[in-house]
């Protein structure tokens, strides 16, 4: 029976300039312990995870009137996405100032 050969993924890598340095970087012995390491990553655990909290969606009930829900869904329709994933864009867009709304 033959041998499998067991898989390398960094058989043949190849390093970006930045991936390039990092690695010149270490081999020269330019970096160093961080002294509160268990502090620090505890710190970054939790900001991850406070990041993928405020990554996920979340359920809402909206009343719409009629006849914009029939139009938003007739465009979504022409666009080729959910009508829910355009009301979802047109909230995020607002959110992060990329559009105005005049009320």
């Amino acid at each position: 029976m033959k041998k499998r050969k067991k898989f390398d993924p960094f058989e043949n890598l190849v390093l970006d300039e930045y991936e390039q340095e990092l690695e010149e970087a270490l081999s020269k012995g330019k970096f160093v312990s961080d002294k509160n390491f268990q502090e620090t990553k505890k710190m970054l655990e939790e900001a991850a995870k406070r990041h993928v909290e405020l990554r996920k969606s979340k359920r809402i009930t909206l009343r719409v009137n009629n006849e914009d829900l029939i139009r938003v869904k007739a465009r979504a329709k022409r666009a080729r996405i959910p009508y829910q994933r355009l009301i979802g864009a047109l909230i995020h867009k607002y959110a992060e100032g990329q559009t105005k709304v005049e009320v």
